[in-house]
């Protein structure tokens, strides 16, 4: 899988986009929609290869990350009324199957093979085209569902039914675990949300409120 440039040094709101990717899931789960924005801006980050900085992965900013901060800071505060406990439960699994996937050489050469071709198909359709999304989840199936951990995503079976929503949360649980790669090469880890739990404050809070409430 891609990896990060040299350039930047900073992980603390990268822990952000892992439950970006949880928040999007549980929205699908749930409702079976996602913006298309923010659905593409966690595709797009699967194809970004040596990137300047890690907003660069992420199409430049911040405007598409919010909805993760939002769900991460609701952890953080450990405040029941702003908990969302299956993101939560999302983003932890993620981190675990990351920390799996490292471990596997052979399955990191499979997945950046693909990358390769799904790269070629987003030239063609687009990144949130069904075909894309469909080689994204399948992608993801192929490879992170044969590990024995898997995650479980609960919600309306309507809508999880749906072979199109199926492939976008498959899709953005492997962008998740990318994005979990990439916090942990960049020196992040899963005790850092206990142990560091101001300093990850303190790094979200500004960039919650520098942003418009009506994304």
């Amino acid at each position: 899988m891609p990896s990060p440039g040299s350039k930047e040094r900073t992980h603390e709101p990268l822990a952000g986009t892992v439950f970006e990717a949880a928040a999007l899931v549980d929205r699908i789960a749930r409702t079976g929609q996602a913006p298309t924005a923010q659905l593409g801006c966690m595709l797009g980050s699967l194809l970004v290869r040596n990137p300047d900085t890690t907003q660069e992965i992420y199409g430049g900013d911040d405007l598409n990350l919010r909805e993760g901060y939002r769900v991460l800071v609701g952890a953080l505060e450990r405040d029941s009324s702003s908990l969302q406990r299956e993101p939560l439960r999302y983003a932890l699994a993620m981190i675990g199957l990351e920390r799996q996937l490292a471990k596997r050489d052979d399955m990191l050469q499979i997945i950046g093979s693909r990358l390769d071709q799904i790269q070629q198909q987003v030239e063609h359709f687009g990144i949130t085209h069904e075909n894309v999304v469909a080689s994204f989840g399948g992608l993801y199936q192929d490879t992170l569902s044969t590990f024995r951990q898997r995650i479980q995503v609960q919600g309306d079976m309507r809508h999880l039914q749906q072979p199109d929503n199926a492939a976008k949360i498959r899709a953005l649980l492997l962008s998740g675990i990318r994005s979990a790669r990439l916090w942990r090469q960049l020196g992040g880890h899963r005790w850092q949300m206990v142990i560091s739990r101001r300093k990850l404050l303190d790094a979200l809070y500004p960039r919650l409120r520098s942003q418009p409430d009506d994304q």
